[in-house]
């Protein structure tokens, strides 16, 4: 639940910093990215270090990170430190989450235990994504911007507590080493391309945006060298081959194109465009994630009865649609119904999207490959959600005023929504390539292999 409130109830205090530290944009946009960025650059790193080194050593480890940076959140009184804080607390929030999954996986039992323990996590963890702006926007405006972060503190000593006293020790001592060359390509690739985004927002193609965007280029080709040449790569590029698990990464990957990174943008335009306070903004945000928590189980019933291949497609247009009627309620028709509209229908699609991604995602490959599968799926989320928060914040931030802010960032999401509805339609229905060396054990990464026996069953929302 940490991590997920973390995401979603800062960008409801983001335009209080402005004020009270005297963060601009940019500093605003890494403050929200900072986070992000981080988490996404650990996830192919951490599961593979818990598995030879211990997983209740790794998950203390990380929650401690996590608890002291939160603390370091909460007391400093300036950007820049805020903007480090908040990646060191994305190291911690990233490791806890893969972590955390690999302790439940190993601590219950396969079948209905399992699958009854991943279910819980995925509503606490939806439930922090979920009430953060509300629970962000209470706690702002009753004890300060700064509790927002310090709240989570006694709950991360509270956390290092019981998992001391109830996690028993677990490790893989045959498990391979850690793909050094390819964790830090990767995590340059995602950190520069980020970066180079939010350059955008103070001098457009400016020359250190350019130069981060080479870097991110370069070490994306770098990364994947390094994995088709590794004797143990965290990715085997043949699964991309499976045309179920194919879409689905799609599917994955447009929920955060086109959703929850609206949702760092949405408060600034409610407060800013439209006067209500953070309280309040984060009271009408509940119309925007709430429907996410709701329609799990009503999305599972429909992909059983009408397929991923339908329901994760009809889900993204589902998305695209209520950031369309965001946009008309806010700047064609100022009228706020059909705003509050457009967020239950956005909340809609990702609810519709989400179970039948993930299921389809951890089932559509083999037992051996199935956390290398999740662990795409976790990236896949992460990268985009990092990269996106990025793009909107130019969009929005470059726009002479609240108003017209809205309208690019929610059209942008919208077609990109759209368009991702349409690849991953498309990719369905392509035939299956075989995938070479499908009968060999993968060389699982992130998260490590035995989380994939609960996946299915925990959605996760970010």
């Amino acid at each position: 639940m940490m991590s997920g409130f973390e995401i979603s109830s800062v960008p409801v205090i983001l335009p209080t910093l402005e004020a009270s530290i005297g963060a601009d944009a940019v500093a605003q946009q890494w403050i929200a990215d900072g986070y992000t960025v981080a988490v996404a650059s650990v996830l192919m790193a951490t599961g593979s270090l818990a598995d030879r080194f211990g997983r209740r050593r790794a998950f203390v480890v990380a929650t401690v990170l996590f608890t002291a940076a939160t603390l370091f959140c909460g007391l400093v009184t300036a950007p820049g430190p805020l903007i480090a804080a908040r990646v060191l607390q994305g190291i911690g929030g990233g490791a806890m989450l893969t972590t955390l999954v690999a302790v439940l996986a190993h601590a219950f039992p396969a079948g209905r235990p399992r699958t009854v323990a991943f279910g819980f996590w995925g509503v606490v963890f939806g439930a922090g994504l979920g009430f953060g702006p509300i629970l962000g926007g209470l706690i702002s405006s009753a004890f300060g911007w700064q509790w927002v972060f310090l709240v989570n503190v006694p709950v991360g000593v509270v956390t290092v507590v019981l998992i001391l006293a109830a996690v028993r020790e677990s490790r893989d001592t045959g498990s391979a080493r850690v793909d050094v060359p390819g964790v830090i390509s990767l995590s340059v690739a995602v950190a520069a391309c980020a970066f180079g985004v939010t350059e955008g927002v103070a001098g457009g193609l400016s020359a250190s945006a350019l130069a981060a965007f080479g870097l991110s280029a370069i070490a994306a080709a770098v990364f994947v060298a390094v994995e088709r040449w590794s004797a143990h790569p965290m990715v085997d590029f043949g699964i991309f081959g499976h045309r179920d698990f194919s879409g689905a990464l799609l599917g994955s990957a447009g929920m955060n194109f086109a959703f929850w990174p609206a949702i760092v943008y949405l408060p600034a335009y409610l407060q800013a465009g439209r006067g209500y306070s953070v309280a309040g903004a984060g009271l009408l945000l509940l119309g925007y994630t709430l429907p996410t928590l709701l329609l799990p189980p009503i999305a599972e019933r429909l992909a059983v009865r009408y397929g991923a291949r339908r329901t994760i497609p009809a889900g993204l247009a589902t998305i695209a649609a209520g950031l369309f009627l965001v946009c008309a309620g806010g700047v064609v028709v100022d009228a706020p119904a059909v705003l509050l509209a457009g967020f239950a229908v956005a909340g809609i699609g990702l609810g519709l999207t989400n179970t039948p991604v993930t299921n389809t995602i951890t089932g559509s490959v083999s037992a051996d490959r199935a956390g290398m599968a999740s662990g795409l799926d976790m990236s896949a989320r992460m990268v985009s959600l990092a990269v996106n928060i990025a793009v909107m914040g130019v969009l929005f931030n470059a726009a002479p005023s609240p108003t017209d802010g809205l309208a690019r960032f929610t059209l942008y999401g919208g077609v990109a929504a759209v368009f991702f509805a349409v690849a991953s339609a498309v990719v369905f229905r392509r035939p299956t390539r075989a995938i070479a060396g499908a009968g060999q054990a993968a060389d699982v990464r992130v998260p490590c292999a035995s989380v994939a026996d609960g996946a299915a069953a925990a959605p996760s929302d970010a």
